[in-house]
């Protein structure tokens, strides 16, 4: 490498104007600044993943609020995950466009603006629309939370930045629930979106005030307006199909039948397109990367599991179990215990150990987890519920922060945003149908213990004679004794059914070991920050 002498012949010639600028290295923050920097950060980040789930157990009171059936309120749980889906993407083109410091704060407060409008909602009409809106502004914030928290830590501690980071990303789907059934039996249920305009407006504040002298060069780049409706075509398509299959009997519908090819077709075209595009709106080149490859694909398959059992558990103790949304969110809450203790752990030894390693050991305790709760029964207690649930904490903190560690190293700073957002986006899709996949299989697989249950049932005969003349006997008519008997059946074929569901996911867990492996293992430093790991792709 030469020494620019200014003495010696003409000065160089100026890059083209479409030449990236070059990022300006900023020293890491500390002290209060840091302290406050990531305060702001993983405030914004716990209120953006929150309001993903926080709704979930308010759905039949705003349904019954706004004079709609509960199938129809699940539009607003839908809306924003359609929203919230397509936008995140778009992080690396934003972030080249306007600058990571400016888009973080304008998408904090415009959230903010849009939670307010939601809590103000008179319809569902209304409240579908600004959750959509809420939605679209949301997806920028925690890829760029990833980005400004690693660039606020020195190189060797970048790993407790992704440890602080994964807590919210984790924590907050289980506290969501909670929180949510609290402020809908003790107050009401608007206050589940205001409570974000306090939040918001503090960590749009200190986020603007500590990182506004450390924006992020600004590149004019062209949108890619084909890219970004196909974008927005096959997304949207795919989350209707998940959302509405299960209400139409899935592929018996044509209208299914139609999400799905437009789907399959808008796809297959994107990518093409994407691929073949100067200025893609999503840089599909990334998944070229080894580590990227493999590392988003562990990362979101896993998830997919993790969500759509954080999903099928509540779902069960409400409506199998006796337990109320407060209650039921009482017995998951614990899973932030350990994941709050050891995170710092795995923030300090990310760039020492394997994370391979940490993320298999993960992954086996998270198969642990899910054999103990499929041996769940109907006299399982609270206690034994929570036993799982503690220790899925340890297994959440050895979880993320490696995997994402693997899946960004390698990658050259100015590409982390655009990689944090679509490594985001295929988590959030794998999550959404980790979901419908899981309570889609739950139903199937209730509706044939129940058959397998009844079929040795005679009328007037046995076991099925003598308890109905129990209920009789206790006062019930004969339909209201039927209808305890099914009832009863019913609870043990979907705890059965559950117990199919977390067995299936145990496994599924052990067979992605493997695509860990297939992933190498980054340097010394480069597993301390993913941002500058620079060994592995």
């Amino acid at each position: 490498m030469t020494t620019a002498n200014p003495t010696a012949g003409p000065a160089p010639a100026s890059p083209p104007a479409s030449a990236p600028p070059q990022a300006v290295a900023h020293a890491p923050l500390r002290g209060t600044a840091l302290l406050l920097g990531t305060l702001s950060l993983s405030l914004a980040t716990f209120m953006n993943v929150l309001d993903s789930s926080i709704a979930n157990v308010s759905i039949p009171a705003i349904a019954g609020n706004l004079g709609v059936s509960p199938g129809q309120g699940t539009w607003v749980i839908t809306s924003f995950g359609v929203a919230n889906a397509i936008s995140v993407p778009l992080t690396g083109w934003l972030t080249q466009r306007f600058g990571a410091v400016r888009l973080f704060t304008m998408s904090v407060l415009l959230f903010v603006l849009t939670s307010w409008l939601c809590g103000f909602a008179s319809s569902l009409e209304a409240l579908v629309f600004f959750r959509v809106l809420q939605g679209l502004v949301a997806g920028p914030m925690i890829p760029l939370s990833q980005t400004l928290l690693l660039a606020s830590y020195p190189r060797a501690l970048a790993g407790t930045a992704l440890a602080l980071w994964g807590v919210t990303t984790l924590v907050a789907p289980v506290v969501g629930p909670l929180l949510g059934g609290w402020i809908t039996d003790n107050i009401s249920w608007p206050w589940i979106f205001y409570i974000n305009v306090p939040v918001g407006l503090l960590a749009a504040l200190l986020t603007w005030g500590i990182y506004r002298d450390r924006e992020t060069p600004i590149r004019k780049l062209p949108i890619d307006t084909v890219g970004l409706s196909l974008l927005v075509l096959w997304v949207g398509a795919l989350q209707l199909m998940l959302d509405k299959g299960k209400e139409l009997d899935w592929f018996a519908s044509n209208e299914i039948i139609l999400l799905a090819v437009v789907a399959v077709v808008a796809f297959a075209v994107f990518l093409v397109w994407e691929l073949t595009d100067k200025h893609p709106v999503v840089d599909l080149r990334l998944f070229a990367r080894r580590n990227f490859a493999f590392g988003a694909l562990a990362l979101s398959v896993a998830y997919a599991l993790f969500f759509g059992n954080v999903v099928l558990l509540p779902l069960w103790l409400q409506q199998w179990m006796g337990y109320t949304a407060t209650s039921a969110g009482m017995a998951l809450a614990p899973v932030g215990v350990f994941a709050i203790l050891l995170t710092p752990l795995v923030g300090k030894k990310v760039g020492q150990w394997d994370p391979r390693r940490m993320a298999t050991g993960a992954f086996i305790v998270f198969s642990a987890v899910l054999w103990m709760r499929s041996h769940f029964t109907v006299q399982t207690d609270f206690i034994h519920i929570l036993i799982p649930t503690l220790l899925q904490g340890a297994a959440m903190a050895f979880f993320f922060i490696p995997l994402t560690t693997l899946t960004l190293a390698g990658i050259a700073p100015d590409r982390i945003p655009a990689a944090a957002g679509l490594s985001n986006f295929v988590r959030i899709t794998a999550g959404a149908m980790g979901t419908s996949i899981a309570t889609t299989l739950w139903d199937s697989s209730a509706a044939m213990h129940h058959s397998h249950l009844t079929e040795g049932l005679v009328q007037g005969q046995g076991v099925f004679a003598q308890t109905l003349n129990q209920l009789t006997a206790s006062g019930l008519s004969q339909a209201q004794a039927l209808a305890q008997l099914n009832r009863l059946i019913d609870q043990q074929a979907f705890t059965r059914a559950a117990n199919d569901i977390f067995l299936g996911s145990a496994v599924l867990f052990l067979l992605l070991i493997g695509l860990i492996w297939l992933t190498r293992r980054p340097g010394p430093v480069a597993g301390a920050s993913a941002a500058d790991a620079g060994g592995a792709h």
